[in-house]
């Protein structure tokens, strides 16, 4: 199970991931270009003292990504807000893939395209969305619940 953050525009969520990523055992993949200058020096700020704990890998574009070896197996299942799938009706394999877009944009129609999936977190009527790390948090705790992932951890 991977967790993906598709051109970044907060560098404080990209930090929340970071640590989300490393408590959870998830690698974290960060498609560019970000809303931010993202140098190694800014990425070990935003990681505070979970950098040298979560396994970060930057992907220059959205094609350099799919290109990746870890792209070989596994969907890109797109987390977003108007998803075809509440998330807890979705069946989460191991090899998936969590792709969440940009906090002040969404997800563009490319990214779209590029998943084999998508899932969407209830609200409650009227209300817009989640902070995006935070429903990349709930779908990803119930993708390691079905998968088994958290049995790993303890």
């Amino acid at each position: 199970m991977r967790l993906a953050l598709y051109q970044p525009d907060i560098p404080q969520n990209l930090g929340a991931a970071i640590r989300l990523a490393a408590c959870l055992g998830a690698p974290l993949d960060v498609i560019e270009p970000c809303g931010f200058p993202l140098t190694n020096a800014a990425l070990k700020r935003a990681a505070l003292d979970y950098g040298d704990k979560a396994r970060v890998i930057r992907h220059a574009s959205l094609a350099v990504f799919q290109s990746a070896p870890e792209r070989d197996f596994g969907r890109l299942v797109l987390v977003e807000t108007d998803g075809a799938t509440r998330f807890q009706d979705f069946a989460f394999s191991t090899g998936d893939t969590l792709v969440l877009g940009r906090e002040s944009a969404g997800s563009p129609g490319e990214l779209y395209a590029a998943a084999q999936a998508s899932v969407r977190v209830p609200m409650r009527p009227g209300l817009r969305s989640l902070n995006v790390v935070v429903a990349g948090a709930v779908v990803l705790t119930e993708a390691m619940r079905q998968t088994g992932a958290w049995e790993k951890l303890d």
